[in-house]
């Protein structure tokens, strides 16, 4: 049996997963902006986002089966990862006082983390690159490389 992604390049698998992570961080903010559940909006997001065709542009196709388990992953494991979170953020700043997107990449590195499929260097670097997607001019993408590394350090020591 041949995989789902099997007649893909490798640049496109790559690219299909970094797609599939810059939409978990947006369904992550949606869901605690909106209050919908994570059924309601991995819906949403498989039925219009992956692969659709807004003014022309047609939207990245992400790896669908990425997307959901870091979705599920940040949901079933939000206690947890916000408290590694927390841990790597400076004192006066807890988790609960960052912006909002951040917070929901911090969700959705963390549940890659743990899940420990993914090298941890790839989990910053892939969203070190969402955040400068959301961040394109600002400081925001060196902070979020520091607190990933030192959660990335806690999750999986072993590896640095």
């Amino acid at each position: 049996m041949t995989s789902l992604h099997g007649n893909l390049s490798g640049n496109q698998r790559r690219k299909m997963k970094s797609a599939a992570r810059l939409y978990a961080v947006q369904a992550l903010f949606q869901m605690e902006h909106s209050g919908q559940t994570v059924e309601s909006v991995r819906a949403e997001f498989l039925d219009h986002r992956f692969g659709a065709v807004y003014d022309g542009e047609e939207m990245l196709d992400g790896d669908m089966e990425l997307f959901g388990e870091v979705l599920d992953r940040a949901v079933n494991y939000q206690a947890p990862i916000d408290q590694m979170t927390d841990r790597a953020l400076v004192a006066k700043w807890p988790i609960a006082r960052i912006d909002p997107t951040l917070r929901a990449l911090f969700r959705a590195a963390g549940a890659e983390m743990q899940a420990k499929e993914t090298p941890p260097k790839v989990v910053i670097t892939e969203y070190v690159d969402v955040a400068r997607a959301f961040f394109p001019e600002g400081k925001e993408p060196k902070f979020v490389n520091a607190v990933l590394d030192h959660m990335a350090r806690e999750a999986q020591p072993e590896a640095f």
